[in-house]
């Protein structure tokens, strides 16, 4: 990889943690990015991974940083591990499916399943049961992420995002 290869994965990766952050912080402003009830638009960027699996790294940065910015210590801690656990598992078991779409309901049922991380983390803190918290935040999830899904795919054939990180 070529130095400019490098610094264009860099500077990529850095748009995409900010574009993160700002869409969060949109939803956060009605206390709808946080909590047993969360709505991040930005949480349909975990969708990038599908395309390629640099975009690891602007993804989990943006939610770290959002988290310790808007959040709690907590927060960064279970957030940051629910995120990358859920991408490098989408990273490692996607290739086995040949469809986008088959791609897409992977991922979407990864990070709804491990929202578990986030109920624990809720019951810690705010002290609100597990089972009925781990239900809205993986149904939330489950909603944003299916909805961003082929908003993904439109932006994929005008951005083509596999192309832009190399």
């Amino acid at each position: 990889m070529t130095k400019n290869n490098r610094v264009n994965q860099v500077i990529i990766n850095g748009l995409i943690a900010a574009l993160y952050i700002v869409l969060a912080v949109v939803p956060g402003i009605f206390s709808m990015a946080s909590g047993a009830i969360q709505f991040r638009l930005s949480e349909g960027l975990n969708h990038l991974v599908l395309f390629n699996k640099k975009y690891i790294w602007g993804v989990s940065l943006g939610v770290i940083l959002f988290n310790l910015f808007y959040s709690s210590p907590l927060d960064v801690l279970f957030g940051g591990a629910q995120t990358i656990m859920g991408l490098l598992i989408v990273i490692f078991v996607s290739p086995r499916f040949k469809e986008m779409w088959q791609k897409m309901l992977l991922n979407i049922v990864v990070f709804s399943f491990t929202m578990f991380l986030i109920a624990i983390m809720l019951n810690m803190t705010a002290n609100l049961p597990f089972w009925p918290t781990y239900g809205t935040t993986a149904l939330s999830e489950f909603v944003i992420m299916t909805i961003t899904a082929p908003l993904m795919l439109v932006l994929d054939r005008a951005i083509h995002f596999d192309k832009r990180m190399h």
